[in-house]
Formats: structure tokens, sequence, C-alpha cells
């Protein structure tokens, strides 16, 4: 089959799955019992459609005072801490992100009974995007409880109705969301539905979350007419108020929960594999690139660009039955910066993790690399979905020179060629894995340094500092990068003999 066709088939097959909620992103977090670190550490995998661009943005305090214009709705700007995270090229909100008080925030995509209702009889207005809640919770909360109480009120006063990918329609394209909310001591799970919400505390251990409810009769809050108008539906019945089961009563019964259970549950088979004080920030990492690997699944069988199934790591599939790539992936530490004398740190790479790189971002720097802010030539704006013009490649943009070295990898965009993945991934990790590592020695003492310069007052030096780090690794990685794609292009064919001369690569000396 031609490739212009198995991507014709692909796009089509985005509007079926969104109309299918066929959905999906993971997000996971460790509380500092958990941790080798002691800190929280939270991960967090945003799949999207395989065009939808997601770059890299930082943005600085500001003053409270006008409106801030989002996709579907102007609201007033009460002013904004500094913020790091990774936006879709049409969005003004962030899909996972980091603020200068180290409060991160990553989200889901939830399919509840209220928003069935709402496609029924459409609000009078649309609301805001889940991601536009998750950054406006950065700016406006200190500590994880206050970013808690700004989605639940921007909730309550905006709801959520309105597409939330591109070139879909508010039916197919929306949805409601759930989020981790998580500060240095202390996380909430945040699930919300139209104009309500739910709220679970997490202070030990681990959870996770991915595109279904999962808080059941256990909770820390919630809106006060939610059990009423649960029970008033026929959702839930009276006799059983007290044992009220938030998941079950509002969770879609007709969204596929095979698609995201298994997942929830494989990321919290691998972070409980490690014992209490044993999850590590390279191990989240591993759980983020994961494809059920080791499993009695014995996954993949073919290779990861080739899926058996909806994975952690997620890859665009033939039949149509994921959800794209994963766009971007964040591992953040969050250090409680007056104790630990470090700075939050937030790890980032584009695309799907297993062929990725993770690069420290600093919500206390002062800028990033530009190449990392770009998106292709559809440009970054905010715009309404159902409006937005599909992205395609544009070399000047980190994240497209990402989805390039993934399509070459697998050996083409939807399908993966015979051997390709299976060859070429192992070296693309050889190479970025000694660059993490490389990273994460050196990030430990750039970290020092700059915290230093912080708490004493210095913050533009401290500034200066993480931004000339941050930039040389970006730098790192694209050097490394054109090199594993020069190796390609001259290497050809896996199979051909002359691989067998390239299946371990020297991380420096390889494609000169």
């Amino acid at each position: 089959m031609k490739k212009g066709l198995l991507f014709m088939l692909l796009i089509v097959g985005v509007a079926l799955m969104a109309s299918e909620l066929w959905a999906s992103c993971d997000t996971m977090v460790a509380l500092p019992d958990a941790t080798t670190t002691g800190t929280t550490i939270l991960g967090k995998n945003s799949d999207r459609p395989i065009w939808d661009c997601q770059p890299m943005f930082l943005y600085p305090a500001r003053k409270a005072g006008g409106t801030l214009k989002l996709e579907y709705r102007t609201i007033p700007d009460t002013g904004a801490y500094a913020t790091v995270g990774s936006s879709p090229y049409w969005c003004w909100g962030y899909e996972e992100g980091q603020n200068e008080f180290g409060v991160t925030i990553g989200n889901e995509a939830i399919f509840t009974k209220i928003f069935v209702e709402a496609t029924k009889k459409p609000p009078a207005q649309e609301g805001l995007l889940g991601m536009d809640i998750l950054r406006l919770a950065l700016e406006r909360g200190k500590t994880a409880k206050e970013a808690m109480r700004v989605i639940c009120d921007l909730v309550s006063q905006y709801g959520q109705w309105g597409s939330g990918v591109p070139c879909a329609g508010h039916a197919a394209g929306g949805y409601d969301n759930s989020y981790i909310v998580a500060d240095a001591k202390e996380a909430y799970i945040v699930e919300t539905l139209g104009n309500r919400w739910a709220v679970k505390r997490v202070t030990k251990g681990v959870y996770s979350i991915s595109n279904e409810p999962s808080i059941r009769t256990e909770w820390y809050d919630m809106s006060s007419d939610l059990i009423d108008y649960a029970i008033q539906q026929g959702w839930w019945p009276e006799e059983l108020r007290d044992s009220f089961d938030f998941a079950y009563a509002m969770n879609n019964p007709s969204a596929a929960r095979h698609l995201s259970h298994p997942r929830t549950m494989r990321s919290m088979q691998l972070l409980t594999e490690k014992k209490n004080g044993e999850v590590c920030p390279r191990w989240m990492m591993r759980v983020l690139r994961d494809h059920y690997d080791a499993t009695f699944l014995k996954g993949p069988k073919y290779n990861a660009a080739d899926p058996d199934f909806q994975t952690l790591c997620m890859h665009v599939s033939a039949p149509n039955f994921t959800w794209g790539n994963t766009a971007s992936s964040c591992v953040a530490i969050i250090y409680d910066i007056e104790k630990d004398k470090m700075l939050p740190e937030f790890w980032w790479t584009p695309v799907s993790p297993c062929n990725g790189a993770f690069v420290p971002f600093f919500a206390q720097g002062s800028k990033i690399p530009q190449i990392c802010s770009t998106a292709g030539t559809a440009g970054k704006t905010v715009t309404p979905p159902p409006e937005a013009k599909q992205d395609s490649f544009s070399p000047d943009s980190y994240w497209w020179l990402f989805r390039e070295l993934m399509d070459l990898t697998k050996g083409d965009v939807v399908m993966s060629y015979p051997g390709y993945y299976n060859v070429r991934n192992p070296l693309v990790r050889a190479v970025f894995d000694d660059l993490e590592k490389n990273f994460a020695a050196a990030c430990w003492k750039v970290n020092q340094e700059a915290a230093k310069l912080y708490l004493a007052g210095d913050k533009t030096a401290a500034a200066n500092i993480l931004d000339k780090f941050t930039a040389g690794c970006v730098d790192q990685v694209l050097d490394k990068m054109a090199r594993i794609k020069k190796a390609f292009n001259v290497i050809g064919d896996p199979a051909k003999p002359d691989w067998l001369k390239y299946s371990v690569l020297d991380a420096t000396g390889f494609a000169k």
C-alpha cells in the first residue's frame, strides 16, 4: 500500500478515533517517601494526533490586569507566576508544566455521563480547555493545594465544553479532564466533569491516572451538589448515598476502559515494583517508555512502532486503534527550594519518549532555545481547534526534528518497515541514554550553583546559569540527532550486512 494512502487513512482514522473516545495520556506521581531523591517525581506522556506539534515555552511572571484571550473565552488576567511547559501549536495552555515554586501538573482526557449530556444539549457557550485550566492553575497556584483550588473554581465558573483536538468538532474532539497536581510535599487528583469536580489527596506512595475517572468512595473534597445531581439523574441509587462511588457513577459506560485501565495498572505495577524510596528519575523515564515489555503479553510482537496495544509510550497504528504518537513526555523532579537548596527540574522530550532525549528546563530561567518553542508550518497560535490548520514539518522546529527522527527510525510515517525500529531504536537509545546520564550528572552541580544564587536574591545570575545549561543540552541533542540521521542515510537498509558494523555505536564517533 502506498505511503500517501496510508497517511490519508490515518487522518480519517484520527477523526473516527475521537468519536469513539479513543484518546490517551498518562500521568503518574511518586511522593517523597517513594523516591531516591526524597522529592516528589511526576511523569506525564501527552498523546496527540501525529501532526499535533507541541513546542516548549517559558513564560515569565506578570502582574494582574487586562484579559487573557483563550480559544473559546476571554477571561480576566489575575497575574501569573513564571511557568515552563509544552503547548500544542494551536493552544494557549499546556499539556504539562511547572511553575517557579515547583508546582507541576499533568492532565488526562476522561469521558463522563455529563459530557454525554452536553453532546445532546450543548451549553450556551463554550468553556475552558483542560490545557488552559492547567496553565492557569500553574500561573495562580503557589502550592499544589492552591493550584487545585484554582482548577475547581475555574471549572465551576466556566465549565469545559469545547473541542480539544485540532480539525475536530466539539462532540468528536471534546472531553472532560482529570489532573495530578503536585508539589514538593503532596499531590491532588482533581477529576472534573462539566462544571463539577471531585478531589483526592495523596501524601505518600505512588498514584497514576489515565483516561478514566479514578476517585472511588474516598475523596478529599467534591462539588456540593454532585451526589444529589447523580442521584437525580438516576446514575446512583438514593439508598446507597453513603457509599457513593464517584468513578462508577460518573464514568461514561460507553467509553472503552480496556484502552485506559491496562495502562493505569501497568504504570502502577512498574512504580510499585520498586520498594518505597527506590523510584528515581531514570525509572520514571523507563515507565514512560514502556511498551508492555517483559510482561505476559510479550509485547511488542513485532516492534514498538507497530503496536499491538495502546501502551504507555504511544505509537500510531495502521489499523487506527491508537490516538497517534506520544507528542511529548516529561519527568519533573520537584525539589523543596528552601529545604533542599535545589530548584525544581522539568525534564522534557518531544514525541515518543522511547526515541527521545530528556533535557532539563527551569521555570526560574529567563529563556529557552527558540528552536524548542517553534512549531511547524502552521506556526504557534491561539485558535479554536475546529478552525486550526494541520501542522507540518519545519527544520526550525525541535519537535518536528524529533518527529522526523521517529519516522526515520521506524522507516515510515505510519507503518514500520521490517527490521527498521528493532535495529535503529537501540542505536538511538545508546546515544541518547548516554546524553541523559551526562546531563543528569552535570545538572546536579549546575542546579546547586544556581539555587545558591537564587536563594541569595540574585535571580538574574541564577537564570543565566540555567539558560546556558539548558541551551547546551539542546545543542548536544541536536548534534547527536543530526549524526544519527546521517548514519541512517549512510548505512541504509537494516537488512544489509553493513548494519552489523553499527550494531553498537560510539556516542561521539559515528557518522562524522
